[in-house]
């Protein structure tokens, strides 16, 4: 893992770096509880709309079959596509902000888990923004964008 060569005072580099950037630690370790925190609302108010827009299907849905009324339309397909990957991507940004806040913060894990886990969970909070984006604009071309005959 680390160099294991001691100096004059019986320390290895890792102890001397451990010893020297403890309060370092302290701050990030703050700071990173502070942005898990406000990125697992956002996540979880994505979660909640785009589960809320897939039950409630635009244009409503059929009297006889309860198949959606415009499922023909190519914008209804993109709508479900982006959707579907809205929540699956918000649910999966969740889940790795909530592995964050549950981590035990040691030394070693702020060289590779935590800002792996950081850094998939806002990769994948920036799909589930721009998939529910995506939805929304289909959203709104298959509501107001319709030809009247």
């Amino acid at each position: 893992m680390y160099d294991s060569k001691f100096n004059i005072g019986r320390k290895t580099p890792a102890m001397i770096f451990s010893e020297t950037h403890e309060d370092l630690m302290k701050e990030g370790e703050k700071w990173l509880k502070d942005t898990t925190n406000s990125c697992t609302i956002v996540a979880a108010l994505i979660v909640t709309i785009v589960f809320a827009a897939v039950i409630t299907v635009p244009g409503g849905s059929d009297g006889k079959s309860d198949l959606p009324i415009l499922s023909r339309d190519k914008a209804f397909i993109i709508f479900m596509i982006s959707d579907a990957l809205a929540l699956f991507s918000s649910a999966s940004s969740l889940l790795m902000f909530l592995s964050i806040l549950t981590s035990r913060y040691a030394k070693i894990d702020f060289l590779y888990t935590l800002p792996k886990r950081l850094i998939c969970g806002l990769i994948t909070l920036f799909v589930a923004m721009v998939s529910m984006m995506v939805a929304f604009g289909a959203t709104l071309h298959l509501i107001f964008g319709q030809k009247t005959t």
